[in-house]
């Protein structure tokens, strides 16, 4: 078969790889100059900027995609353990958090007797939830209940504690407000308020504390780098500066897209596309799975004010993962997904990818990556990104006693209105859907069409959800679907 792809992100290079694997023919279309979608690398007077993710996480799917095609990771990058895994700012003194589990426990205990011994049993469940939804949930396409009613994967489900959420959870193990604040960031900053998030996503806090917090040197562009070149050994045939503007179909079948005002016929067409773009704007009415008023139903996942910094001397008092809780975490919950407004004072991230890899600045100068997550729900301008970069600045400054402003060689910002014209996003969303209950498993926009039988959706609107980890799987599963459903080649992953 004849396998079209929109998007070159970490779901359709991973799509493309299976596929070509399976025999079929593929070739990717790459509406940007640069492949890997959300994770493509800005240059600038020497420093290389990672534009999208920057965490390394669930280091063992990355393993298990390279050794489906006989590789490993060691093969393309180089990848290290952060140790510490993380710092944290808080209002009174920072903290870092160790990458040893006995130095977490003694942490832990610093600010509550007896939660060492709780925090194991947490991991210890965390554990099982992470084994558990990668093994038999995040692993299916969902597309019907019947794929979760079999008796050992009902039992395993309700372990999984669907319905209680990971607020309460967390709380049922731990008192202490640090402590409670650093297990729920995960879930704040990749999709929801942890009041509306199943605690089945205690599994994110498995993969940080016990799996651990990675860096691929080089930045994690070297994945995207990986992933292709596994793909242009499989045949996979990549166009870039190739806008998809039409998904051609008629009657039940799609025959191939419309890109540059060329017609490129196919036997089956995935889009790693934004969901909602694709289904918007490339195809008929007719052929949609939802609607808009489905789309505005949706509960997002935030938006991110970004910020590529180059400075021109060394910093101390910072790692190279930051995060500043010097301000009230639930307050900035409740502007990112109740109320919709610009934080009055927002938590935020900084990345200091030079602390560890000297590749990424020139000698003696400093990269730096903040990201400040917001609602979607808003309208971006340039004196509005500067007010937030000021206001994140001064806190910088005040927590590390280093002037940043003056130092600055090299400035650039991306958010709402980028993320809209650079990947198609819906409402300018960074990570998809918030991984509330409604939206989880068969909740999530399908990734097959109902009315095309040759139509399929990969990438963080659809299944298993919103990450790096995540968008590889999607891609997977999908290229499992189109193999069950087309049997013109025998699979041999």
């Amino acid at each position: 078969m004849k396998i079209l792809l929109i998007g070159s992100g970490f779901s359709s290079l991973s799509n493309a790889c299976y596929l070509a694997k399976n025999g079929h023919q593929v070739e990717v279309f790459e509406k940007n100059d640069q492949l890997g979608g959300r994770a493509r690398i800005k240059k600038i007077d020497g420093f290389t900027f990672d534009m999208g993710p920057s965490w390394y996480w669930m280091p063992d799917v990355f393993e298990d995609f390279f050794a489906d095609f006989g590789k490993k990771v060691s093969d393309f990058y180089d990848l290290k353990r952060l140790d510490p895994s993380y710092r944290v700012f808080w209002p009174d003194a920072p903290d870092d958090i160790p990458a040893s589990m006995n130095e977490l426990k003694a942490y832990f205990e610093k600010y509550e007797k007896g939660s060492g011994e709780k925090l194991y049993e947490f991991l210890a469940e965390a554990k099982m939830k992470y084994e558990v939804g990668m093994g038999d949930f995040v692993t299916k396409p969902s597309l019907s209940f019947t794929e979760f009613m079999s008796l050992d994967t009902a039992r395993k489900g309700i372990s999984l504690d669907l319905f209680k959420p990971i607020s309460k959870h967390i709380r049922q193990y731990f008192k202490h407000p640090k402590l409670i604040e650093l297990l729920e960031f995960p879930v704040l900053f990749l999709g929801a308020k942890p009041q509306n998030t199943p605690s089945l996503y205690s599994l994110m806090n498995y993969a940080d504390m016990a799996l651990g917090t990675w860096y691929p040197m080089g930045g994690m562009h070297k994945i995207v780098e990986a992933m292709v070149s596994v793909a242009s050994e499989l045949g996979v045939v990549f166009h870039t500066s190739a806008n998809v503007t039409e998904i051609v179909a008629e009657g039940r079948n799609v025959l191939g897209l419309r890109s540059n005002n060329i017609f490129h016929a196919a036997d089956a067409v995935v889009s790693g596309a934004d969901y909602h773009h694709t289904e918007q704007s490339l195809l008929p009415e007719k052929y949609r799975n939802y609607n808009q008023k489905y789309w505005d139903s949706r509960v997002m996942a935030p938006s991110s004010l970004l910020y590529y910094v180059g400075l021109n001397k060394k910093i101390d008092g910072i790692k190279h993962h930051n995060l500043f809780f010097d301000e009230s975490f639930d307050n900035h919950a409740v502007e990112i997904y109740d109320t919709h407004t610009w934080p009055e004072a927002p938590l935020f991230y900084v990345c200091n990818p030079s602390k560890t890899d000297d590749s990424v600045a020139p000698e003696g100068k400093e990269n730096l990556f903040f990201l400040v997550p917001v609602s979607t729900e808003l309208t971006d301008n340039e004196p509005t990104r500067q007010r937030y970069f000021n206001m994140i600045c001064d806190r910088l400054e005040k927590h590390t006693g280093h002037d940043i402003r003056p130092h600055i060689e090299v400035y650039e910002n991306f958010a709402h209105s980028d993320f809209v014209s650079e990947y198609n996003s819906f409402k300018g969303n960074a990570y998809g859907l918030a991984n509330t209950l409604n939206q989880t498993a068969i909740l999530k926009p399908k990734c097959k069409n109902k009315k095309l039988d040759n139509l399929y959706y990969i990438g963080q609107l659809t299944v298993p959800g919103p990450g790096v980890p995540p968008s590889i799987i999607s891609g997977k599963i999908v290229s499992q679907l189109i193999q069950k459903e087309h049997h013109t080649h025998e699979s041999i992953i």
